[in-house]
């Protein structure tokens, strides 16, 4: 049992690593070419919770929240306004840019740069902020399941 416990924890080591090492690719993109990025945090939380919860959704078995029947109760109740603060964070940057425009962030590239820098931060922003939304009722249902499946059958 200890040394399951080892692994699991390695294993999420691992993980949190590799969400680490995605935000940084794409956040130094984003420093390398941004004066300022009012949504910076944003960002970082919409890579941090769409990989997280995509993790939990389809390795719940090898993770720590296999067996902890409060704790997937918890979590399962927390996704309920967790899903509308992702909605209202990506419908703020929406506004912002459809508002704001993207001058006051990109008006310092090059003519032929900022279109495509400008492309690539709206399709990031929205790949992210809305596989985040999707996948916290995602992760939800997956908590049901499996504390469905833990009761009635043994089982994740």
């Amino acid at each position: 049992m200890k040394n399951r416990n080892v692994v699991l924890l390695l294993l999420e080591l691992l993980w949190w690593a590799i969400t680490a090492v995605i935000v940084w690719a794409v956040l130094s993109k984003i420093e390398q070419k941004m004066y300022v990025w009012p949504f910076q945090t944003l960002n970082v939380v919409f890579i941090v919770v769409f990989i997280t919860l995509v993790r939990y959704t389809f390795f719940l078995k090898h993770t720590f929240l296999a067996k902890p029947q409060i704790l997937k109760i918890a979590l399962m109740l927390l996704m309920f306004p967790v899903t509308f603060m992702l909605i209202n964070y990506l419908n703020k940057f929406t506004s912002f840019v459809e508002q704001q425009t993207w001058d006051s962030l990109t008006g310092h590239l090059p003519p032929f740069e900022k279109l495509d820098f400008e492309q690539f931060l709206w399709n990031e922003m929205l790949f992210f902020g809305i596989g985040s939304i999707l996948a916290a009722p995602a992760f939800a249902i997956r908590m049901m399941i499996s504390i469905w499946r833990t009761r009635n059958l043994g089982t994740t």
